[in-house]
């Protein structure tokens, strides 16, 4: 597959692909790492592709790794730029995603970590076609007012959050709950007890329990 970001792709148990799930790393992280999460969900999902980009940028703190934006400069309006450069780029990315494998939003389920969790979030919530769900573990909205005049679709969200990160504290699960609710967008949340900026076991189960909810597995 020829895509324009370079990704670590599982694929699936049968041939015949009816799905994919994309997944996106956190700052610092890269596509081999956020592909980790396939080794417990391919064997539940056996017509599921798992894509796998790294970022478009190599991450200032971590030159080994990449990142969606730059976190070097904590202006809330050159993050909020930066990320909109990330949005473009993945929206061009995922359409060679659908042209390539034929398939089209309500196949594809949106998940990412941390900072690829929030990117997810906007991904998903400003597209012209609704994705089958977005999944978010240990994200926030990086910016309210901008999303909130951008929503065009209402896709499922389920967030998950440990109650002990200190990355990203749990306060921005809730008011991402609260932004979605005002919005009346169908969200599920789960905060893991004794969890810091990581995914446990727990979450994983959990949000695979949500894909195979929503892709009718």
């Amino acid at each position: 597959m020829k895509l324009s970001l370079k990704s670590t792709i599982v694929e699936p148990e049968n041939r015949e692909i009816k799905s994919v799930v994309i997944l996106l790393h956190g700052y610092g992280g890269d596509g081999k790492d956020i592909s980790l999460l396939s080794a417990n969900w391919k064997r539940f999902l056996p017509n599921t592709i798992f894509i796998c980009p790294n970022g478009h940028e190599e991450c200032q703190i971590n030159p080994s790794g990449y990142q969606w934006f730059d976190l070097s400069n904590e202006d809330p309006e050159y993050i909020l730029q930066e990320s909109l450069k990330a949005e473009k780029i993945l929206n061009n990315y995922i359409d060679e995603i659908k042209n390539e494998l034929k398939i089209n939003n309500s196949q594809i389920c949106l998940s990412g970590f941390s900072q690829g969790s929030m990117i997810a979030i906007n991904l998903g919530l400003t597209s012209n076609e609704i994705y089958n769900c977005i999944i978010g573990f240990s994200g926030k909205i990086i910016n309210h007012e901008n999303l909130s005049k951008r929503i065009k679709s209402k896709t499922n969200t389920l967030l998950i959050h440990g109650d002990s990160d200190q990355i990203v504290p749990p306060i921005n699960l809730l008011n991402a709950k609260d932004f979605f609710l005002r919005h009346k967008i169908n969200i599920e949340t789960k905060i893991i007890e004794n969890c810091d900026h990581f995914i446990p076991m727990e979450a994983s189960s959990y949000a695979l329990k949500f894909i195979k909810n929503n892709l009718n597995f």
